[in-house]
């Protein structure tokens, strides 16, 4: 079975009102003394994953493109030399507008990152100064068109919904001015206040920024503009053109194993969930032994494995396939949930057949309410 690689970057110009990410601002000399830690953990792997090959890289963060195009492409190496990588791995590197130029995108491209997934957020100026974005529209569409001019033909661009002040026909907008660009892959996600963050702060004791009929009304509105120009949406928040849904983000949510390096980066192996030291201080001294850098270490039961598979797996739209969860667990998917299943059926949340089971769109409005339903 195929694994993923997840390499994390911690590092952005600047931390935006909204995001409670590992991430912030850090010194060049941080960038560089990070840069070698990474290095030594990617080394600290060698011989210990020889039975496997990975089909997927993901580098993200923070901004990954805000380090040297040298050193991205020097970890990129170094992966190929400790791990299998399949000849075909998709290899996708995380960037923002304003942290690309010529240069870089040509050795991305020479080191073999073949997907881009740009995070733009919103095509309106007065949203983007709002969320605390560093960069303009205009300086999406340089690096968008010069992206393209180097030969990246698989790109995602990230969106936004829900940003305060933000209206139903200024979403649209956003909407309008990207599938006409004609990205690959779309994420939109709906804005979340997340405690600690400057964007809680000042809305949590508001009133709610948009109200969930406002918030159902912009999911129906990307799904509707998207299918019409050819867009399948194949998960909550992501969109694609056929054959372009993401790889690497698919691992996560039918439960493939994925190795996350850098700090904070989450690990599934071998019926394992951990993730790596969070101070970037302690990463740095430990980031070459596996005691001292792995942590919350929590070997998964079967319980946690089958709850895990339904609350995973319905954010498909596809669902969650009967066959497999037999195949995996020995037990029949019904067996276990028929009583979850009838009442979310009941509720007009959950559809199925003799293969699957997913979300109704009813299901989707109101999908962690639905995935909470499933935990064992």
């Amino acid at each position: 079975m195929k694994f993923g690689i997840y390499v994390h970057i911690p590092f952005c110009k600047k931390k935006c009102d909204y995001c409670d990410f590992l991430s912030a601002p850090a010194t060049k000399e941080q960038y560089l003394q990070y840069y070698r830690a990474l290095m030594l953990e990617i080394e600290s792997y060698k011989g210990q994953v020889t039975d496997r090959q990975a089909d997927s890289i993901f580098f993200g963060g923070g901004t990954p493109s805000i380090l040297e195009a040298e050193w991205i492409e020097e970890l990129l190496e170094k992966l190929k030399e400790i791990f299998l990588i399949t000849p075909d791995a998709e290899v996708t590197l995380e960037c923002n507008p304003g942290t690309l130029n010529l240069e870089k995108l040509i050795r991305y491209k020479k080191a073999g990152i073949n997907r881009l997934s740009i995070g733009l957020q919103s095509a309106k100026e007065n949203e983007l100064k709002l969320l605390g974005r560093i960069h303009t529209w205009n300086e999406f569409l340089d690096n968008y068109i010069l992206a393209r001019e180097q030969g990246f033909s698989n790109i995602n661009v990230d969106l936004m919904s829900g940003i305060p002040a933000q209206t139903r026909k200024s979403f649209e907008q956003t909407l309008q001015k990207i599938v006409k660009l004609q990205p690959e892959h779309l994420s939109v996600y709906s804005l979340i206040l997340e405690e600690g963050t400057p964007f809680y702060k000042r809305y949590a004791m508001k009133e709610k920024i948009m109200s969930e009929e406002a918030d159902r009304n912009l999911y129906a509105d990307t799904e509707r503009i998207l299918k019409e120009y050819g867009y399948d949406r194949y998960e909550i928040s992501n969109y694609a053109k056929k054959g372009y849904e993401c790889r690497h983000n698919t691992k996560y949510w039918i439960r493939t194993d994925y190795l996350g390096l850098g700090l904070g980066a989450a690990s599934l192996w071998k019926s394992m969930r951990f993730h790596n030291e969070k101070n970037l201080e302690q990463y740095i001294k430990f980031s070459y032994d596996f005691e001292k850098l792995h942590q919350n270490i929590e070997k998964l039961t079967k319980e946690d494995a089958m709850s895990e598979t339904m609350f995973l797996g319905l954010r498909r739209m596809e669902g969650v396939s009967k066959q497999k969860f037999y195949e995996s667990f020995h037990i029949k998917l019904e067996d276990i949930y028929k009583k979850t299943l009838q009442k979310m059926k009941e509720c007009g949340c959950l559809e199925e057949n003799e293969d699957y089971v997913w979300l109704t769109k009813r299901g989707i409005d109101v999908s962690n309410l639905v995935m909470c339903e499933f935990i064992l």
